[in-house]
């Protein structure tokens, strides 16, 4: 009985904290509101912050289903317009047809850590949406909004080395998302001379990456992803003579800005100070991950991607089919046989062998088949949308770069081989060819070097 009432006091309590943040949300959105916006926004944003998870979720489905424009209003102006086209017209239907929200938002800004509590914002409701897609209209004002706020020629370059503060070499180990920093020691060796690491910074976020790369200044394209890890000390005559800038990793730090397009920009502003700085380097590259390439082909019975000849659809079936037939249906066998080559070579490259050569070492038949087949993913499925092709492909392919070259046995460790098992790709960014082949990629056509079209 007594937890009965305790909890009717706390949904109590959670309407009343709900109903307040509501007022003041419509209050700020008056003209009263306006003139006095500072203060309603700071003291909205701090109720906000209050709500239990059950009236944060409430109150962006109020978001979605009060705060949209007026239906009728846009229909009638929308008429006007059609029949008359005169500029005055058209603003009036503009601004008619923005929802509320977005002012909402816009004033919300105003407030003391305003811009960051609209990132989280858009965090939650990103992760809402999974369960409740009624809130993508929500997720698209944020969207709109974030990204004009965090334009690029908003956002500064500062490259992070080991004189940088301590919060912000924090953030690094923090959010490294493609290979984890273990440590001080790491990270460290990853800011050496032969090593650069740049970051997007914006004057209201102060000290907080927005996005950060990662990059191995080398002598040729790298195959492997242990030697530019490796925490040896670095080569003093490497840098002379560097031909080859390699973006390893970059790492999204915040959440709440995820499809704001800030990692193409971060990687071309990167690629230009390069070119300022070091006469002798000629390439620009990737070494990435493929991490929807396992996945693909555990749910994949049999390739039948239209875009494939007949001819190249039965021999590339005939060597998927092989390859499940030596290592179990699922391929599990093929983790395993991974794994074990893994701990017997013990380091980043693991040459190929011949066929009938110990379990610890993956067979040579074997590397060809994973080559060929993930040339088959990233060449004809690349293009697809969220769920169908690899993201880390579109990404760099919707960049405008080039997929150079496929390497078997590039990453060993355990999220290398449960994603790709091993496989990792060097995408190429040919700066006089990027426009050129993102637009081939916008139309379907994933730009690809001799070497990987002849991989099946």
């Amino acid at each position: 009985m007594f937890e009965r009432f305790l909890l009717a006091r706390r949904h109590e309590r959670d309407r009343s904290d709900l109903g307040l943040l509501l007022k003041d949300c419509r209050q700020l959105l008056t003209e009263h509101g306006e003139s006095n916006s500072l203060a309603i926004a700071a003291r909205a944003l701090s109720r906000y912050q209050s709500l239990s998870n059950r009236s944060r979720q409430q109150f962006f489905e109020v978001l979605a289903s009060d705060f949209d424009p007026d239906a009728a209003e846009v229909l009638a102006l929308a008429q006007e317009y059609a029949a008359d086209q005169a500029p005055d017209k058209l603003i009036r239907l503009a601004r008619a047809a923005e929802p509320p929200r977005q002012e909402l938002m816009r004033r919300l800004n105003r407030a003391p850590g305003g811009t960051q509590s609209i990132i989280l914002m858009r965090e939650y409701v990103l992760a809402r949406m999974r369960l409740d897609r009624k809130l993508s209209a929500v997720d698209a004002d944020l969207s709109h909004l974030l990204s004009s706020w965090f334009n690029p020629g908003f956002l500064t370059l500062v490259r992070v080395d080991w004189n940088s503060p301590a919060a912000l070499l924090e953030r690094l180990i923090q959010h490294e998302a493609v290979h984890e920093i273990d440590g001080w020691d790491d990270l460290r060796r990853r800011l050496q001379p032969d090593r650069r690491c740049f970051a997007f910074m914006h004057p209201v976020l102060a000290g907080e990456p927005l996005i950060f790369v990662e990059v191995a200044l080398l002598k040729e394209v790298p195959s492997a992803i242990a030697p530019l890890l490796d925490r040896k000390v670095p080569d003093a005559t490497v840098l002379p003579k560097i031909k080859v800038a390699a973006f390893y990793s970059i790492s999204n730090c915040q959440p709440g800005l995820r499809g704001i397009n800030l990692g193409n920009f971060l990687i071309k502003r990167v690629a230009e100070q390069l070119q300022s700085e070091f006469a002798t380097l000629k390439v620009f590259c990737t070494l990435s991950p493929v991490p929807g390439f396992a996945a693909w082909l555990t749910r994949t019975q049999e390739i039948t991607l239209p875009s494939l000849s007949a001819e190249k659809r039965r021999r590339i079936n005939e060597t998927f089919s092989a390859l499940r037939k030596r290592h179990q249906p699922d391929l599990s066998g093929l983790s395993s046989a991974l794994a074990a080559a893994a701990t017997t070579a013990g380091s980043a490259t693991l040459p190929s062998a011949p066929p009938g050569a110990g379990t610890g070492v993956l067979k040579a038949i074997d590397e060809e088949a994973l080559r060929s087949l993930c040339a088959c993913y990233l060449l004809h499925s690349s293009h697809l949308g969220p769920g169908e092709g690899d993201p880390v492909a579109r990404f760099h392919l919707n960049n405008g770069a080039r997929l150079e070259r496929i390497s078997a046995h590039a990453d060993l460790s355990r999220k290398g081989l449960r994603q790709a098992h091993g496989m990792m790709v060097n995408y190429l960014y040919d700066l006089d060819e990027i426009e050129e082949n993102h637009e081939a990629f916008v139309n379907g056509t994933v730009s690809a070097s001799r070497a990987v079209t002849s991989l099946i």
